[in-house]
């Protein structure tokens, strides 16, 4: 049994609901706090997706205090995201975060459980997340390394920092003007890539939380922890999908292997540029981006490649 609490988010999927909380059955949370959205009122076959939804992920069968913010209506992505976890983390102080399209490794949860503990009051540290995107490529022999980018397919933090989270990015104008992200990226063929998404964020034109808990991060100067290996699959790609409608995406198919314990700890806490420059050229790279930059972009990658064999 997890002593860790575990935040459940749900919508109106029950066949991948009932696959992510059979890994919830297996672990057998002690705390588990459901957060789900309600029916869009103009698909009519939702309020019965979302109905039996809702009664897979509460069919709990061992002990476990269960919580539930159940919204009556739809409120959206983002909206209902940010609700639910500014609800959960003013009911507890850290937790996992799962959706419902999450089939994280169990050796996850004790990861985070063990991360939680070690940086809890180590404020340069603001998640925890279950996704590694370099590929099989190890950067050392620990168990995990720190990086820039906060990952959310499968995830933990704290209340001290979800507390910093700004989903409107109110800062956004100023620090674009001052050049705050060519400062802290230092990388000219990454800005503009997280310039046009933090600009469209801000103008609402993107429904994603997860953009502006990477730009909340960043503001922070906050690192995330990564595990050297890839802990979780993702099995909402496809065309119920919100953000995820590409049943080919390469990150779908990533394998997932678990963690050995006891953990190796780095000896600092400093970030893995190699390894964050090879996820930014991977995972990020604007597929349109002008012909220099694609070039730079390769280069790059490939230097990053090189090394990591």
């Amino acid at each position: 049994m997890s002593t860790v609490p575990v935040i459940y988010l749900i919508f109106n999927r029950p066949e991948v609901t009932r696959r992510s909380f059979e890994v919830l059955r297996a672990l057998r949370p002690a705390r588990l706090l459901i957060v789900a959205d309600g029916p869009r009122p103009q698909i009519p076959e939702d309020a019965e997706k979302c109905r039996l939804t809702r009664e897979i992920a509460t069919a709990i069968d061992w002990p476990c205090q269960l919580q539930t913010d159940f919204s009556p209506a739809n409120l959206g992505l983002k909206p209902r995201i940010v609700s639910g976890l500014n609800w959960a983390f003013t009911q507890v102080e850290e937790a996992v975060v799962i959706e419902d399209d999450c089939l994280p490794d169990p050796t996850f949860f004790r990861f985070a459980a063990e991360m939680l503990e070690k940086f809890r009051d180590d404020t340069r540290v603001m998640c925890v997340s279950a996704n590694n995107f370099q590929e099989g490529r190890r950067r050392t022999e620990d168990g995990y390394y720190f990086s820039r980018y906060p990952h959310c397919w499968g995830w933990a933090t704290w209340r001290r920092a979800w507390r910093h989270f700004d989903p409107e990015l109110k800062q956004w104008p100023r620090l674009r003007e001052g050049g705050w992200l060519r400062d802290m990226l230092q990388d000219d063929a990454a800005v503009p890539y997280w310039q046009g998404i933090f600009d469209r964020c801000a103008a609402g034109e993107i429904n994603s939380w997860a953009f502006p808990w990477t730009y909340s991060c960043w503001i922070q100067s906050g690192l995330t922890i990564l595990p050297n290996q890839n802990l979780v699959r993702n099995i909402g790609f496809g065309q119920d999908g919100t953000n995820t409608t590409s049943a080919d995406h390469p990150a779908s198919k990533l394998p997932v292997s678990p963690l050995s314990f006891p953990l190796r700890h780095p000896a600092w806490v400093i970030r893995d540029a190699q390894a964050d420059a090879f996820t930014q050229y991977r995972q990020y790279a604007p597929p349109a981006a002008p012909r220099w930059r694609r070039i730079l972009r390769r280069l790059r990658a490939a230097l990053s490649l090189r090394a990591g064999d």
